[in-house]
């Protein structure tokens, strides 16, 4: 008889931009572990997981369907145990994480929420704002065009209207850092954590991998989100800014040895909990 019998649903291909097989690749590999330490787990997609094809109790996900996100929630209120939960999940929508963060003191860009027929030139123009991010902030991305650089207040309206035009009501308007991207990934409450500069093979001298570890522990903390990702800037003083968070992002670089830390972490929670 299997320890724990568990519902894994994968992420739906249209939440996945440049990643569905980086996504599916990670979740599999988390499966893999997770069976060979004696759990059954039974794979959905997000569609089938709203129509409620699965009957486990335990449910591990990468949902960011808004169906998915809502019965997630309904399942962790009537007691089941959801890794990642959906309160977290939702908290890594745009404009929920820019609140939570900021609100929380973590050191994040300078940021206005905006319906996307609003004037925001005159904003961003008082504001000294020259380049700045215009990100989606009704849902989880879905294109790359859902990010989109600008290098002056003119262009950011013009990239508004467009969103305006997609369908799209809200976005976020964030200043430009200028720095180093760095890229991690995490698991809370355990000693994995990875970190890596895509774009430059000279790591700052000032800066500081605890206190970009502590800044990431503390975000996943107030999003309520165990398993993690995300990107900061690291300026030239080598001080870290969060300019993204996401809930059970690809792993890619670090996929092999992610893999049997998450399952491990999993089986660690199911434990303590079925204990009591």
């Amino acid at each position: 008889m299997a320890e724990f019998k568990i519902a894994g649903v994968m992420r739906a291909g249209a939440f996945s931009p440049n990643h569905i097989g980086n996504d599916a690749a990670i979740f599999n590999l988390v499966a893999e572990q997770l069976r060979k330490r004696g759990c059954e787990v039974n794979i959905y997609n997000e569609e089938q997981f709203i129509a409620g094809a699965s009957d486990e109790h335990i449910v591990i996900n990468m949902c960011r369907e808004r169906r998915s996100i809502e019965l997630l929630q309904k399942l962790e209120d009537n007691g089941h145990t959801v890794i990642n939960s959906g309160y977290g999940i939702e908290n890594c929508i745009r404009e929920r994480m820019s609140r939570i963060l900021a609100g929380s003191g973590l050191p994040t860009p300078e940021s206005w929420v905006v319906n996307t027929y609003e004037a925001i030139r005159d904003r961003l123009t008082d504001a000294g704002v020259t380049s700045c991010w215009i990100k989606r902030a009704d849902t989880h991305s879905m294109h790359k065009e859902d990010v989109t650089y600008v290098r002056h207040p003119e262009e950011a309206q013009e990239i508004l209207q467009e969103y305006f035009l997609r369908g799209i009501k809200r976005a976020v308007a964030s200043r430009h850092i200028h720095g180093d991207l760095v890229k991690f990934y995490g698991i809370a409450g355990t000693q994995y954590f990875h970190w890596f500069f895509p774009k430059t093979t000279q790591i700052p001298a000032s800066f500081n991998p605890d206190a970009l570890r502590g800044i990431a522990e503390r975000a996943a903390d107030v999003l309520d989100v165990k398993i993690y990702g995300g990107d900061c800037i690291v300026d030239a003083d080598g001080h870290a800014v969060i300019v993204d968070f996401k809930d059970w992002p690809s792993f890619a670089p670090c996929r092999a040895e992610a893999a049997p830390q998450i399952a491990r972490f999993i089986m660690n929670t199911l434990k303590k909990q079925y204990a009591r």
